[in-house]
C-alpha cells in the first residue's frame, strides 16, 4: 500500500508484562475496589490482561479517511452497522457470547451490539449511534451506561442514540453515504450492509468501502501487532500446558477444556478464534475435526499422535496455532519420520519469507520439500518436480499453506489484486498475494493419510506411479501432522509470534518436564 511513516503509530513505552510462565494459573485475586472494567480509553479484561488503547481504532480511522479522501475529496460519509445479538432459533436465548462484526470493530473498537458508526471524511469527525434501552432493562442488565459514559470509554465525542441517526446524518449533508457491501473470499458470504429507516433519502454507494477496509486490514499497525503478540503468547502458553496435560486416558474434550480455561482464566480471552480441533489418532486426518458431528469426544489411546489446532481471541484479534505431539511423550519411528518431514517444510518456508515473495511460490515450495522428504522415507518414488507438477502434494496436504490472520482467523483481503490459482494442488489457497511488510500470515504445512484421497491417487495413472503402495498401506489410520505458526512479515524477513517447542527433542523434553528453555 501507499503508506508513510506517520500512518503507523509507535506505542509510547512498553506495555505491562503479561505474566511469568508458571505451571499454575497466575491470575491474581482481583481487588474490586481498584479494578474498573470500564477504564476510559482502554479495552481490557482486568489485571494481568493486556490493555488495548482506543488509539488503535483512531489510527485505523485515520488510515481509512486518508484512503477515501484520496479517491473522493468531496463530502462522503462512511456508515457502518455493527453486529446484533442473534436469538437461538425461536427462543429468548442468544447464541453464545456476542462478538462484534469485524469491520465495525476494526473501525470503532466498540464491543456492544446494535450500534452504528459514521465518519465524516471532510471534517474527520467520528459519530457513534447506540441503542436507546427502556427503563425496564435496569432490572435485568443493571445500570445502563449514559451517552457520556460511552463517549468516555471509546474516546469518541459524538455519541447519539441510533433513533436519531437520520437527523444527525442530514445535518452532515453528505454528498454520498459509503456503505459496506462485499463478498468474503473465504466464506463466499455477503457482508451486511448498513440500513436504517430513512436511508433511502440519501445517495448511497456500496461498491467502494469493502475492498478499501479489507486491504487496510491486511497491514497491521503497531497497536494491532501488540495485541496479536499478546493473544499469540496466551495461546502458546495454553498449548504448552495442554501438551503436558494430554495423555492416554484423557479425552480430547478435556484437553480442549484445559486450553479454554487457561486462555480465559489467565489471559482474559473469553472467545476462541474458531472451534478447537483436538484430534487424536486417526482423527488427525480430519482437517476440521471438532465440528458438531465430531465434537472432540474420543478417548486418547496409547500410541496416538495428538494434533491440536487451537487459538485464543482477545477483543477480536486471533491466534491460530497447531501443535502435533505424541500422547505417550515419545515419537515412534513412523511418527518421527512424518513429523520431521512437516517440520522441515515449515522451517524451509519460514526462512524464505520476506517482502516481495509470492505466497503461491511458498505453497509450491512446501509441496516440494514435503514430497522430497516422503520420498526419502520410502513412501514415494520418482522425480519430485514431476510429483509437484502432477499435483501429488494435494493428496498429502489438501489445504493451503496458510492464510492471512487478524480480526478474522481467515482474514479478509486474500485476493485483492490477486486471483485464485489454477495450478494442481493449489486450489485451496486462501491467498495468492505477494507478501508485504506488516502482513500476519499462518505457516501451516501438514501431512495427512486420508483414505479417500489415497484411494483416488492409487487409481490415478498420473499419481499412482509415484506411490509405494505397500508402504502407504502401513500409514492407513495414522492420522496426520500439522505444524502451524503465526508469522509477521517484517522489512527484512519474518518473525514467528508462536512460542512452543517444535523439534522432536524439544517436544519430548517439554512433555517430560525436562525442558528448561524459556518460550518468551
Amino acid at each position: 500500500p501507499q503508506t508513510s511513516k506517520n500512518q503507523f503509530s509507535k506505542i509510547s513505552g512498553p506495555h505491562k508484562p503479561y505474566r511469568d510462565d508458571s505451571e499454575q494459573y497466575s491470575l491474581k485475586k482481583i481487588d474490586t475496589k481498584v479494578w474498573d472494567a470500564s477504564k476510559p480509553g482502554r479495552l481490557w479484561n482486568g489485571p494481568g490482561t493486556y490493555e488495548i488503547p482506543v488509539e488503535l481504532y483512531a489510527e485505523n480511522r485515520k488510515r481509512l479517511i486518508e484512503q477515501i479522501h484520496a479517491k473522493d475529496p468531496g463530502k462522503p460519509v462512511i456508515l457502518l452497522q455493527g453486529g446484533d445479538e442473534i436469538p437461538f432459533y425461536d427462543t429468548d436465548i442468544t447464541y453464545s457470547v456476542f462478538r462484534q462484526e469485524s469491520n465495525f470493530l476494526w473501525t470503532f473498537g466498540v464491543t456492544e451490539p446494535g450500534c452504528f458508526g459514521a465518519i465524516d471524511i471532510a471534517t474527520k469527525k467520528t459519530f457513534l449511534f447506540v441503542p436507546r434501552f427502556p427503563t425496564s432493562y435496569l432490572i435485568w442488565r443493571g445500570p445502563l451506561p449514559s451517552l457520556e459514559d460511552i463517549s468516555r470509554k471509546y474516546q469518541i465525542p459524538n455519541v447519539h442514540h441510533k433513533d436519531n441517526i437520520a437527523s444527525i446524518l442530514r445535518n452532515l449533508n453528505p454528498s454520498v453515504l459509503l456503505t459496506l457491501k462485499g463478498v468474503n473470499s473465504d466464506s463466499n458470504l455477503l457482508s451486511r450492509e448498513a440500513h436504517f429507516e430513512g436511508i433511502d433519502k440519501f445517495r448511497v454507494n456500496n461498491t467502494v468501502l469493502y475492498n478499501e477496509i479489507a486491504n487496510l486490514r491486511v497491514y497491521k499497525t503497531d497497536f494491532e501487532l501488540d495485541v496479536m503478540r499478546y493473544v499469540s503468547d496466551i495461546s502458546s502458553e495454553a498449548h504448552r500446558k495442554v501438551m503436558r496435560f494430554a495423555k492416554p486416558g484423557k479425552t480430547e474434550y478435556q484437553c480442549e477444556a484445559e486450553f479454554l480455561h487457561y486462555c480465559y482464566a489467565t489471559g482474559g480471552c473469553r472467545h476462541t478464534s474458531y472451534t478447537c480441533i483436538c484430534a487424536s489418532g486417526a482423527n488427525g486426518a480430519i482437517l476440521h475435526y471438532g465440528h458438531a458431528a465430531a465434537p472432540n469426544n474420543k478417548m486418547i489411546e496409547p500410541g496416538d499422535l495428538c494434533l491440536f489446532d487451537m487459538g485464543a481471541n482477545y477483543f477480536g484479534y486471533c491466534a491460530d496455532i497447531t501443535c502435533t505431539f505424541p500422547a505417550n511423550g515419545k515419537f515412534s519411528p513412523s511418527q518421527k519420520l512424518i513429523y520431521e518431514a512437516v517440520l522441515l517444510t515449515n522451517t524451509t518456508v519460514f526462512k524464505s519469507l520476506k517482502p516481495g515473495v509470492s505466497w503461491l511460490e511458498m505453497h509450491t515450495l512446501a509441496h516440494r520439500v514435503l514430497l522430497g522428504e516422503l520420498k526419502k522415507g520410502g513412501l514415494l518414488k520418482g522425480d519430485v518436480e514431476a510429483m509437484v507438477a502432477a499435483g501429488l502434494g494435494g493428496v498429502f496436504q489438501p489445504h493451503g499453506l496458510g492464510h492471512l490472520l487478524g480480526l478474522d482467523v481467515h482474514d479478509v483481503g486474500g485476493f485483492i489484486g490477486a486471483k485464485r490459482s489454477d495450478l494442481k494442488g493449489a486450489a485451496m489457497l486462501r491467498t495468492t498475494r505477494e507478501l508485504k511488510e506488516r502482513m500476519v500470515i499462518t505457516v501451516e504445512p501438514g501431512c495427512y493419510f486420508i483414505d479417500v484421497l489415497l484411494d483416488e491417487a492409487l487409481e490415478s495413472a498420473a499419481l499412482s506411479r509415484f506411490l509405494v503402495a505397500d508402504v502407504i498401506k502401513r500409514f492407513r489410520g495414522f492420522g496426520g501432522v500439522r505444524i502451524e505458526d503465526n508469522v509477521l512479515i517484517t522489512k527484512n524477513g519474518a518473525v514467528s509470534l508462536t512460542k512452543v517447542p517444535r523439534s522432536v527433542k524439544e517436544v519430548e523434553d517439554w512433555i517430560a518436564g525436562k525442558d528448561s528453555k524459556t518460550y518468551h
